[in-house]
């Protein structure tokens, strides 16, 4: 029994190390570009239904914090069914290992926001600038399971959130601070993923 329990520790290392050396492709890339789309469509809607955010901080919370969770739940129903059959026997441990390196910024992302209604409004402007750098740290974390050019999201992700703590004040509130970014951020991890899907088959089709 015992070389059994070894046999099987042993296949499951193995396994584990066959899935952090294979890049995931369980991303769908039309999936992705759709959670762009809703961003920019969650940034029209703010500017009609909230001209000042900064007046609003719990509305403007709950307007992004649904949209993050209605965009991740589209991912990740998708991600299970496309790696299921793109990865087969290996699937399951590849989509564990995925949440885990995005679940840490996930989780801060989702928490952060609490914590600045919580002190001074004074600080809230911070909110986007914030967790647009979280979510680039996600996306770098993910990166070695993902096509090298995601880093060029990650980066991306990084400079706009920078780039909303810069504008110091209530500007970083605006809806063009999360739609844009979102909105170009997104379509730009979908074309990589595109274009990394596009050559994998290319190149399956040229080992048969």
């Amino acid at each position: 029994m015992t070389d059994i329990n070894q046999a099987l520790v042993e296949i499951r290392s193995i396994r584990r190390q066959v899935a952090q050396t294979t890049e995931f492709r369980g991303y769908g890339p039309a999936t992705l570009f759709v959670t762009a789309v809703i961003a920019v469509a969650a940034g029209v809607f703010q500017g009609h239904w909230m001209p000042e955010p900064a007046a609003h901080p719990a509305q403007y919370v709950v307007l992004w914090l649904v949209t993050a969770v209605f965009c991740a739940s589209l991912i990740a129903s998708q991600m299970l069914a496309r790696a299921n059959r793109i990865h087969s026997s290996m699937a399951e441990e590849m989509v564990r290992m995925a949440v885990a390196q995005f679940l840490p910024a996930a989780i801060a992302g989702a928490v952060l926001p609490f914590v600045l209604l919580h002190v001074t409004e004074s600080v809230f402007w911070m909110l986007p600038g914030l967790w647009q750098i979280l979510f680039s740290l996600g996306v770098f974390a993910c990166c070695r399971g993902l096509p090298r050019m995601m880093l060029l999201a990650g980066a991306w992700f990084l400079l706009t959130g920078l780039g909303c703590l810069a504008l110091g004040d209530a500007r970083a509130l605006s809806p063009m601070t999360m739609s844009a970014a979102y909105g170009i951020g997104m379509t730009l991890v979908a074309a990589i993923h595109y274009h990394s899907s596009r050559k994998a088959l290319i190149d399956e089709d040229e080992e048969y």
